[in-house]
């Protein structure tokens, strides 16, 4: 009973299974407990993560039993990792980016490069999307550019949906440009440097990322393109695209109906009826959002959205007259209000709204903003919206006033799928973040040390060597440019911690000691040895390429930084096994879960197009599929031209 609970006890003996122990078989089960998590998602992602950290330790030696082997030291340790520390830096580094505008500003330069035709749209969305990417987390560049994107495509009469997967799949490309082009190129550093002693350089795979870029922006010119479906229509008009016309009504008040005398909120009985007022004429006045304190009185027409059932049980217990059905934007709104009178909405991770009904969170009330209708996991909601639960990567058609819009669009809580008439950037600042993120870059990817030896045995001066205290840990500069972007004003303090993904860096912290008990308990080693095993009909090349592909499988389902712990442990074990050299099943893993094409859940980039392209889930997979495939064989033949095969 004893070896049960120590776990030190092989459960079976002979070959593979004398390494299976119980620990590994805890292990085991709380990393397939998790998944299960990451994929039906119970809970959010952060919270699953958290729950397996202290599911860990309360198995680990200062728990109730010892089967983890993971103190209560290393349960937390993802939070003092110098990956978590340096992601977060970096996410307030791109925020502070975003805020002076330069991304905008590239855009708009976009905009005009692109005009009308399709093929400069796509080539231009490539082209400001990728390169970007490789020094601000390709994250917020793509939450900066669906909208601009969106508005090009309308403008030149294109579908949104033929841009905007594009711009998710060039942002991938372009986050394995540089170390700091996404969270889990940081991550895999980390992971690499504590079990191979071999950090990432800040260009380490700049050489290959660059041919993944051209090979896959190629690709998405050419057969993507004709892959991508035309799901939005060109024309933007909300009201046919959402198929609304039936779920939209005009009524006009009658003498003696109870509404006349009551407000607003209070004319509809919200549990009784499925229905709320849009907007109100009167005397030839149209108000849209129409206050709270607005009494109603007879002779009012009310726009309403209500199904067909509801309106004729509405009309006969308020005495109303039917006037007739909006059939387009411009009949629902406003004119001078209708560009902004109408937008979608995309739901990030880490918004309040994830997870919640619109009644719960009191959205209506919070920025004076009605929900018509709603995407969701590929369908469309039109009735019933208050208690339904939202999920991230829904995509809410909201009509607001202008200043609504403008209030959304300046909050993290939502994409607001079309950009501001008047933003509000620091361009002034311009010049300050972009000689503060050089330094951060320079400061980590000069060879200092090289070029101070070169200098004192050119020179006979020693005191050049002493160049080499220049070269700094990524962690520390990207903390130090955190301090100058405040101290110069590129983002203020009290926006710090706005400017942070809460929800990746409780990711990180949760699911680092996850990989810590892998290795510690033999798992990683064991899965490392049936994956070796695959040698005796493989050569290397072949097992190099079954990690790549495995891992995109993976990353389609689970988070990409939770799939970077678990599958670098083991492709380090199964090349140990088969003498391969392991820094190269390192950079499969990283590249592999860093370009997951075939699932809009995988990658955030992918959940923030779904809703706005208009998509459904087999889109990812037809479109992606064969990317993911191309860049599988590009990648590792690239690997092993880089970097070879078998250790140095």
């Amino acid at each position: 009973m004893s070896a049960v609970i120590t776990g030190g006890l092989p459960l079976a003996t002979g070959g593979l299974a004398a390494g299976v122990t119980a620990e590994t078989l805890v292990v085991f089960g709380i990393i397939l407990l998790a998944l299960v998590l990451f994929v039906t998602e119970w809970l959010p992602i952060d919270v699953t993560a958290i729950f397996v950290m202290v599911l860990l330790i309360l198995l680990g030696p200062d728990g109730i039993v010892n089967f983890t082997q993971i103190t209560t030291t290393e349960g937390v340790s993802g939070f003092s990792n110098p990956a978590t520390i340096t992601v977060l830096a970096m996410l307030i580094l791109s925020s502070g980016i975003s805020r002076t505008g330069v991304v905008q500003i590239l855009g708009r330069k976009m905009a005009n490069f692109a005009g009308d035709s399709p093929h400069k749209q796509l080539l231009a969305t490539i082209g400001v999307a990728g390169p970007v990417s490789g020094f601000i987390n390709n994250t917020p560049v793509v939450a900066i550019l669906v909208p601009i994107v969106s508005d090009i495509a309308h403008k030149g009469n294109t579908s949104p949906s033929k841009l905007l997967m594009p711009l998710s799949f060039a942002s991938m490309f372009g986050g394995m440009l540089t170390l700091i082009g996404t969270s889990t190129n940081i991550l895999a550093s980390d992971v690499s440097a504590r079990l191979l002693g071999q950090p990432f350089s800040m260009f380490e795979f700049t050489k290959l990322g660059i041919i993944v870029f051209i090979v896959g922006s190629v690709y998405l010119l050419t057969i993507g393109h004709r892959l991508l479906p035309e799901r939005v229509p060109p024309e933007e008009d909300y009201i046919q695209e959402y198929e609304l016309e039936p779920y939209l009504t005009e009524v006009a008040v009658v003498e003696g109906s109870p509404m006349v005398g009551k407000t607003v909120p209070a004319a509809i009985d919200d549990a009784a009826f499925d229905a709320d007022i849009l907007g109100l004429v009167r005397d030839d006045e149209q108000f849209i959002e129409p206050a709270s304190a607005t009494t109603i009185r007879a002779g009012d027409e009310l726009q309403l959205r209500i199904d067909r059932d509801t309106l004729a049980s509405l009309v006969d217990e308020a005495t109303l007259g039917v006037v007739g059905t909006p059939d387009s934007d411009a009949d629902l709104v406003a004119d001078e209000q209708a560009e902004q009178t109408l937008v979608e909405v995309v739901i990030p991770r880490g918004s309040f709204l994830a997870g919640k009904t619109l009644a719960s969170s009191t959205f209506r009330k919070r920025y004076d903003a009605t929900v018509l209708a709603f995407r969701s996991r590929g369908g469309t909601i039109r009735d019933g919206l208050e208690n339904r639960p939202i999920h991230v990567g829904d995509t809410l058609l909201v009509q607001a006033p202008p200043d609504s819009i403008d209030r959304l669009s300046r909050t993290s809580d939502f994409i607001v799928a079309h950009e501001p008439d008047k933003p509000e950037y620091r361009t002034d600042k311009i010049p300050h973040a972009a000689a503060i993120m050089l330094g951060v870059v320079g400061l980590v990817a000069v060879p200092f040390e090289a070029i101070g030896a070169w200098l004192a045995s050119a020179t006979g001066i020693g005191a050049f060597t002493a160049l080499s205290a220049l070269s700094l840990p990524i962690m520390l500069t990207a903390l130090m440019g955190v301090v100058a972007m405040v101290a110069t004003g590129v983002i203020k303090a009290p926006e710090l911690y706005d400017a942070v993904e809460w929800d990746v860096i409780l990711l990180l912290a949760g699911i680092i000691p996850l990989g810590i008990a892998l290795e510690q308990t033999g798992g990683a080693d064991l899965l490392g040895a049936l994956v070796a095993a695959t040698a005796n009909y493989l050569p290397v090349i072949g097992v190099l390429w079954v990690f790549y592909l495995a891992t995109g499988l993976i990353t389609g389902v689970i988070s990409n930084n939770a799939s970077v712990v678990l599958m670098l442990p083991v492709a380090i074990e199964a090349a140990t096994a088969i003498g391969a050299n392991p820094f190269a099943f390192v950079l499969a893993v990283t590249f592999a879960a860093s370009t997951a094409f075939l699932t809009p859940v995988g990658y955030q980039t992918n959940l923030f197009v779904y809703g706005p392209g208009g998509y459904k889930f087999s889109d990812f997979l037809r479109v992606g599929a064969p990317l993911q495939l191309l860049l599988s064989v590009v990648t590792v033949l690239g690997i092993a031209f880089f970097w070879g095969l078998r250790p140095a």
